[in-house]
């Protein structure tokens, strides 16, 4: 039996989409994660709620390790993340779905791996690319086959936040090559491959970013953006669920961790 996480960033936290589900809460060796379990046609589906209940999780205060630990302790063998951005790239207006595929990390103060020689040993894993890309390719078909707009690759810029960025780093970060802006990726990304587990992410763009817009950059404008989306985005987490299993044979995902003998949660 396939089984696959899902976890939702702002706006993709109502799981009567799902249908019904089950509350979990698994405890991990880096503190409590919880989320929903549940089943669709043949396949399990787990789905974590990235910014807790009510969003009330910032960023940089999100249990990234618990999450993605819980998940591989659950069996999980493929995660799909949603994620809200701002464009960094004036040919991605709003209302844009971007398969990332490239990560820029600016963040500063989490906790980036799950091997810091504590509980866990040293394991350097390769991340020159971050996403899956068998994954990847079956959420650019779905997207494709669903007529929804979006872009088959894209760089994530994550930065700490909660702030939003201002309009000197918007300029930075597009001139390195960036082309849409979140908080969330990192570590969530690297983490998922540390535990060996096939990841890729689909990002809104929900607004220009800060000096693209003539507007002030709010919470709310996210939020309404992805409400206004969220029957789209139901369509790809359910065509990712019942969509026929691809041969995971051209990734290297799952043999991230062949330094130290795997992800070794069966030895902790």
């Amino acid at each position: 039996m396939r089984k696959i996480g899902i976890i939702g960033g702002t706006g993709v936290e109502d799981t009567s989409i799902f249908g019904t589900l089950s509350l979990i809460t698994v405890e991990t060796p880096f503190g409590t994660a919880e989320g929903f379990a549940g089943k669709i046609d043949d396949t399990s589906v787990y789905f974590i709620a990235r910014h807790g209940k009510g969003h009330s999780l910032p960023p940089h205060r999100i249990p990234y390790r618990a999450n993605i630990y819980a998940l591989k302790k659950l069996g999980v063998t493929e995660i799909l993340s949603f994620t809200a951005v701002g464009s960094l790239n004036r040919g991605l207006i709003p209302g844009t779905f971007v398969n990332t595929s490239q990560i820029l990390d600016f963040t500063k103060s989490r906790e980036h791996t799950f091997f810091d020689g504590g509980v866990m040993p040293v394991c350097h894993v390769d991340f020159s690319f971050p996403y899956c890309p068998v994954l990847r390719e079956r959420l650019n078909g779905i997207l494709t086959r669903l007529g929804v707009r979006h872009s088959k690759a894209g760089c994530y810029v994550a930065t700490e936040g909660p702030r939003y960025e201002t309009a000197a780093e918007v300029r930075m970060y597009g001139l390195m090559g960036g082309d849409v802006a979140g908080m969330t990726q990192m570590p969530e990304a690297v983490l998922a491959r540390e535990a060996e587990i096939c990841y890729a992410n689909c990002s809104l763009v929900t607004n220009m970013g800060s000096g693209l817009s003539w507007t002030a950059l709010s919470h709310e404008e996210v939020v309404a953006m992805m409400d206004e989306n969220a029957k789209t985005i139901a369509r790809i987490i359910h065509a990712f669920l019942t969509e026929e299993e691809q041969t995971l044979a051209s990734c290297h995902c799952r043999e991230a961790a062949h330094a130290v003998g795997g992800f070794p949660i069966d030895k902790i």
